[in-house]
């Protein structure tokens, strides 16, 4: 075991705005599965901030003879709202774990808490980082869900093989967000989506019931995410114009030669029918097309029939994340 050094006087600090270069970069180098750009995290807490439920977004910065060291942060969570219901986590780089800094970033983080009478904390850790997961179990939390990465490397699939699948039923058709864009108009091509978007993300496995989601908050989010992608936003449409499923890719920060997969999903209306797989196609062809070397996407380990389709494709596993709960409301 390796043996756990002292620390020079440590301080802990509120974030500000000027820091989010300094915060990204911790928690990119905490979790490079995922990593942020400044740019990204000042957009994801701006949303928070300015949500019209008035979420709290509260972040802390360690620091250590002037120089960072880790980052705690808890907001509410938009999807998932509760005025009593908090997202917590403390993020160390690996060069800078076993020192203590977690430990006092924690309690900090549960003093806050406490003093905000948070009824609901949740948290999580991944499977290959079990200190992570001792520590939140030790402190009264419990598995809620599992969750896993799966990664495609786009070198390794042939599309050719999946041609039968790829086409919609008949009264369907693939069209981009960008191109019903083209059509309809953006306002008007949004509105479309959004009422599949709302539909579909009702059933995706969560630790609590989903926000209702608003249209024009919606709207707002897409509009305003300064990496907003409607090219690779994939929907499948009927002659009515109604969007009955969607598949969507999204840029990565960090990475160019990556894309992230958001939602996949189709209407309960039109289940069964293969339209999220010949979707999931063609937004892969698109990515080859591209240039883009690996697509990411996230499935809970419920969500059965989604994680047979993405191993069908070639997506492989990373180490899961366990998402924890303490308390409950």
């Amino acid at each position: 075991m390796t043996p756990q050094t002292t620390l020079s006087p440590l301080t802990i600090r509120p974030a500000t705005d000027a820091d989010f270069p300094v915060l990204a970069r911790l928690m990119s180098e905490a979790n490079p599965r995922h990593p942020l750009t400044a740019q990204r995290w000042a957009h994801e807490i701006g949303e928070v901030r300015g949500h019209p439920l008035g979420l709290h977004a509260a972040q802390w910065l360690a620091e250590e003879d002037g120089e960072a060291r880790g980052t705690a942060l808890t907001l509410h969570l938009p999807g998932m709202h509760h005025p009593d219901r908090y997202w917590a986590e403390v993020l160390i780089p690996p060069q800078h774990g076993r020192r203590g800094v977690g430990t006092r970033l924690a309690e900090m983080l549960e003093a806050h808490l406490r003093e905000r009478g948070a009824r609901e904390v949740l948290s999580g850790g991944y499977e290959d980082e079990p200190w992570a997961l001792t520590l939140l179990t030790r402190r009264g939390f419990a598995e809620t869900l599992r969750y896993f990465d799966n990664v495609l490397e786009l070198a390794d699939f042939d599309a050719s093989t999946w041609a039968e699948a790829s086409g919609l039923p008949s009264g369907l058709r693939a069209v981009s967000l960008a191109g019903l864009a083209a059509e309809i108009g953006m306002d008007a091509a949004i509105t479309a989506f959004h009422a599949a978007f709302a539909e579909v993300r009702e059933d995706v496995p969560r630790a609590a019931p989903p926000t209702p989601l608003l249209l024009e908050g919606f709207r707002s989010r897409l509009l305003n995410d300064p990496h907003f992608f409607p090219e690779g936003i994939l929907l499948a449409v009927t002659g009515a114009g109604e969007v009955v499923a969607l598949s969507e890719l999204h840029p990565n920060d960090s990475d160019p030669a990556r894309l992230d997969t958001g939602l996949t999903g189709t209407r309960r209306a039109w289940r069964r029918q293969g339209l999220a797989l010949a979707l999931k196609l063609s937004a892969l062809r698109l990515a080859q097309d591209r240039g883009t070397r690996e697509v990411w996407t996230g499935n809970a380990t419920t969500n059965l029939p989604m994680l047979a389709l993405n191993e069908r494709l070639g997506f492989r596993p990373r180490p899961a994340y366990t998402e924890m709960r303490w308390g409950g409301v």
